[in-house]
């Protein structure tokens, strides 16, 4: 989680330094009398914002809605106790089983093979409960109002 989260923001600060530093160069280049640096609000923003690519402004939604915040948290939540069903009803069993036996190449192949499905279920959850639930909470919250995630 921590290596995610430093990855996510050396993304930021790139994209942060990458949109402001040439507007900063030619401000300088023309002996312009304003340097037009970003205020700390917005990069605060910025940094809570679902997006990689950093603007001044962006789209703003006139309220949060409440229902919604929660019925995405909830969602993330139940996303969190069908995998905790997942791991107990099928992964736990097949590895107890498996621990006890003596290691042979048929019962790898065995649990690599009873794996895929759950490992599939798994992957299927973390992409809904974190790539849209959460981050739709979090935008809304925000008033983030560009939700084109997917593109």
């Amino acid at each position: 989680i921590l290596l995610v989260l430093q990855v996510r923001l050396v993304m930021k600060a790139h994209s942060f330094v990458r949109e402001n530093v040439p507007r900063v160069l030619s401000s300088v280049k023309d002996k312009s009398s304003t340097v037009p640096i970003p205020r700390i609000s917005q990069y605060l923003y910025f940094l809570f914002a679902p997006t990689l690519i950093y603007r001044d402004n962006y789209p703003r939604n006139p309220t949060i809605r409440w229902g919604y915040v929660a019925t995405k948290f909830a969602q993330v939540l139940g996303s969190l106790f069908y995998a905790y069903y997942i791991f107990v009803r099928l992964c736990i069993p097949l590895f107890r089983n498996s621990s006890q036996e003596t290691f042979n190449l048929r019962g790898l192949v065995l649990c690599i093979f009873n794996s895929i499905l759950p490992g599939v279920l798994i992957l299927f959850l973390v992409f809904f409960a974190f790539l849209h639930c959460w981050l739709n909470a979090f935008a809304e919250m925000l008033r983030f109002a560009d939700r084109m995630f997917y593109k």
